[in-house]
């Protein structure tokens, strides 16, 4: 029995949580079990007053301030679900709340906390930025901080989950399956799981652009993350916590991560399942599952995956849509180069026969080779994709397949125009992917951090729904000027990525 997770056992069972929160029914996920020939199921914490697990620990946390140091005031800095989290549980128990907030944060966020009657600080353009800010006030006001993850309160309050899971399934438990951000979830749940049951394996899933804790498994240590992709916003720690890290090292079975495609995808299995929409991260552990089964060919088992929580921005949703198609591999797209002549365009569509085409596009270009980017639909997905990759090549085809490249999809397949204009002598084009903040001025002020002193030469940008979204920027610069370029894009403090060699990029705009 681990040592650590069993001083939790008596801190999760004495937590006050269902003062606030609900004990959340299991619901077997149908569809997804007899496509995966295995019981799949789903803990529903999508059914919490918030909407999400969050509350469990906050309440815990707050209420044990309230009785031991009767405290009257509390804050937090969150974009999400540990702010509702909070900002009920203050309201439920009669004290003030502070939640500091980026002002990326959505509009229906902040309105749903508020709604609680927490005060909003509206700070910095992201979650570090809100934190710091907070930490100041706190030490000037000398007010508790309520840590989303790195707290034994808060992991205590988060462990009742895996309580009512060995209370409420009577049958074998072979996997759990739990989304990981700071690592408050997973260290709760697993403490009390392995310590009562340690047969049953506790794998993590973690987005792949935001795996904290798939780093430091490897690294043997606590890993910190230079930056985070946002999709999963309620995932996005840099970094797993102190007391989290100590606990799930002494257990842990197994990490996987998964793609943003392989996220949406799940978001979709989990409505049709249960006619409920998740929000990305709320579809983690489900997206993660699915990986698993497959990777590990595990059939006949019983396997629970987190439902942690359905705070979806309604804007996210033409995105989760669009992708999730190919997260199951049912969508895919290429480039294909053809001769510049007439007749290649029809011969081109006959040689693809009877496929639903999903994406078309094609424009004249001044070389005797015309690209087009073709998105294509496949029920049979990869082993049908790779059949029609070899018939094209047997066809003498020039074709790459796309279908993973982030570029292509989150840019290439919405510009409009052609390839940059012929650059004179010692000039090149320099393209990098530059990380917004989703506000109004986030543009203007890029710019005028930069001065005037580059000239643009592409720039495409597409509201996601999300805190952050990726703009591509081009530069028409003289090879010399190139390290200057890049200490300029830095001092604009906006996380980029020089992405001039990228495939899609070359293929269709260099």
């Amino acid at each position: 029995m681990n040592k650590y997770s069993k001083k939790y056992l008596d801190k999760i069972s004495s937590s006050k949580v269902y003062d606030v929160a609900i004990k959340t029914p299991i619901t077997k996920a149908e569809s997804v079990s007899s496509q995966f020939s295995n019981k799949i199921y789903l803990k529903r914490e999508d059914l919490q007053p918030t909407h999400s697990f969050k509350i469990r620990g906050a309440y815990n946390k707050i209420s044990n301030l309230v009785e031991r140091e009767n405290t009257k005031h509390v804050v937090t800095a969150s974009a999400g679900n540990h702010a509702q989290g909070v900002a009920y549980s203050a309201k439920s128990l009669k004290i003030k709340s502070t939640i500091f907030m980026p002002k990326t944060t959505p509009s229906i966020k902040v309105e749903s906390v508020k709604g609680y009657g927490a005060k909003i600080v509206l700070v910095g353009d992201n979650f570090d930025e809100a934190l710091e800010e907070s930490l100041t006030f706190c030490k000037i006001k000398n007010l508790p901080f309520i840590h989303p993850f790195d707290d034994p309160f808060v992991i205590a309050g988060q462990g009742t989950i895996g309580k009512e899971l060995l209370d409420q399934f009577n049958k074998k438990i072979d996997i759990i399956f739990i989304a990981v951000g700071g690592g408050g979830l997973i260290s709760g749940m697993g403490a009390y799981v392995k310590t009562v049951d340690p047969k049953i394996k506790i794998v993590a899933v973690e987005a792949a652009d935001a795996a904290g804790l798939n780093s430091s498994l490897k690294a043997n240590r606590r890993v910190k993350l230079k930056e985070v992709g946002l999709f999963a916003d309620g995932a996005a720690a840099k970094q797993i916590g102190k007391h989290n890290y100590k606990l799930i090292t002494e257990w842990i079975d197994d990490s996987i991560t998964v793609s943003t495609d392989e996220i949406c995808a799940a978001v979709k299995d989990t409505f049709i399942d249960t006619r409920t929409i998740p929000e990305p991260t709320g579809a983690l552990a489900l997206a993660g599952l699915k990986k698993y089964v497959i990777n590990k060919k595990i059939k006949n088992k019983n396997l629970i995956a987190t439902y942690c929580g359905s705070n979806l921005n309604f804007e996210s949703l033409a995105h989760i849509v669009e992708r999730s198609k190919m997260g199951e591999k049912k969508e895919m797209i290429f480039g294909i180069n053809i001769p510049e002549k007439k007749g290649t365009f029809r011969k081109l569509c006959k040689s693809i026969g009877q496929k639903n085409i999903t994406e078309f596009s094609y424009r004249l270009d001044k070389t005797q080779e015309a690209k087009i980017l073709l998105g294509l639909e496949f029920n049979k997905g990869e082993k049908e994709k790779n059949s029609f990759i070899k018939s094209m090549k047997l066809k003498k085809y020039k074709i790459t397949d796309l279908s993973d490249d982030e570029i292509s999809k989150v840019h290439l397949r919405y510009m409009s125009g052609g390839r940059a204009p012929e650059l004179s002598n010692g000039e090149t084009e320099e393209v990098f992917k530059v990380d917004f903040p989703e506000r109004p001025g986030a543009l203007m002020q890029f710019l005028d951090l930069l001065k005037d002193k580059w000239n643009i030469s592409l720039f495409h940008y597409k509201n996601q729904g999300s805190i952050y979204g990726g703009a591509l920027v081009g530069f028409t610069i003289k090879s010399s000027q190139f390290n200057k370029l890049n200490k300029d894009l830095l001092n604009t403090e906006y996380p980029f990525t020089r992405v001039s060699e990228n495939a899609g990029y070359k293929a269709f705009l260099k």
